[in-house]
């Protein structure tokens, strides 16, 4: 490969490279900048970082620890843990509430308050790994960015230093950060999806809330 030619690669490549940075020193900003109003500096998402969701945000119906433990009454949990299931449709529960009280005894307003105990102890745990993962993400996002600008400030170098010639080791770094910037570029893309996840299951527990308040 001639100079000029690998001169020209280096060229397409870099301006990339220094998006990708640009992406990158904007995601860490933004974590500084959120600081003010963020527990998490490091939270990467638009939506503010809410933790464990307790009954009181989503429930006004009996106190669910005199209900008894909902893992105990083997419909009601299997009921929470179908309600609680991202997989069905909340089009489906109201009629899966219905066939439960059809089927229920007495204490019907205990069995439903244990149903809801039970989908706010699984919607919290689902929520609280998909929290954990976005924080992997935002770390393994930084990490990233780190090296885009390392990579990208050697080539660089390498290009602006007097009689620059293409060597293996400029080859291989070319397409490590090729690579890399594509990486991040695919991952920045998919944390709109990400960040909304937690949004979109607290605001599931609260319409499934609903629903059974509606039928104490």
């Amino acid at each position: 490969m001639s100079q000029f030619r690998a001169r020209l690669r280096r060229d397409r490549l870099l301006p990339a490279a220094r998006l990708a940075a640009a992406m990158a020193a904007t995601l860490v900003a933004g974590g500084v900048a959120m600081a003010q109003t963020q527990p998490d500096p490091n939270w990467p998402c638009v939506q503010r970082k809410v933790g464990t969701l307790s009954a009181g945000v989503v429930w006004s119906g009996p106190d669910i620890a005199s209900a008894g433990p909902w893992d105990k009454d083997f419909d009601a949990a299997a009921l929470a843990q179908k309600l609680a299931s991202r997989r069905t449709p909340l089009d489906d529960v109201d009629g899966l509430l219905d066939g439960f009280l059809q089927q229920a005894s007495a204490d019907k307003g205990a069995r439903l308050t244990r149903v809801f105990a039970g989908v706010l102890e699984l919607v919290n745990d689902d929520r609280d790994a998909i929290l954990a993962g976005i924080d992997r993400y935002a770390h393994g996002q930084q990490r990233l960015a780190e090296r885009i600008r390392d990579e990208s400030d050697q080539i660089s170098a390498a290009k602006d230093s007097p009689g620059a010639a293409t060597t293996k080791e400029t080859d291989d770094l070319e397409t490590q950060l090729k690579w890399d910037t594509r990486i991040f570029q695919e991952r920045s893309r998919s944390l709109t999806y990400v960040c909304e996840t937690p949004v979109l299951l607290e605001r599931r527990l609260f319409d499934i809330a609903r629903r059974i308040q509606q039928r104490l």
